[in-house]
């Protein structure tokens, strides 16, 4: 399995921004990746995907057109910008990556379909 680190929580304020990246160690990423999050007193939920062999991406409606998951040249960052930021946006989230690609996008929304994870970072937005 791949190593995945998150980096680039933090505190922000509502209305803020901040960009998260996801580091795959000794290796590039060549399969599908996710973001997800986890909130105090909720379930993990899906933000974010990025079809690696596609190129395509897809959001949860609640960070759409505010979030944007994009790709580093080289292969070895997913980041994950997020903008307009809401309090209801505080959350441990979660880099995730898939064994190979061509899974379908309802497939990538689901947690259960990602092999490896990282450590998962805090994020935190005050009113």
């Amino acid at each position: 399995q791949v190593q995945l680190v998150e980096s680039g929580g933090g505190l922000v304020q509502a209305g803020g921004s901040l960009r998260l990246s996801c580091a795959a160690s000794g290796r590039t990423f060549n399969s599908d990746v996710g973001w997800f999050r986890l909130a105090p007193g909720k379930e993990r939920e899906f933000v974010a995907t990025f079809m690696w062999s596609r190129g395509v991406t897809a959001y949860a409606e609640s960070v759409k057109g505010r979030f944007t998951i994009s790709r580093e040249y080289a292969g070895n960052t997913v980041y994950l910008e997020m903008n307009r930021l809401k309090p209801e946006d505080t959350a441990v989230y979660y880099c995730a990556t898939t064994r190979g690609t061509g899974y379908g996008i309802q497939s990538l929304t689901r947690d259960t379909t990602y092999e490896s994870w990282g450590q998962g970072i805090q994020v935190t937005v005050s009113s």
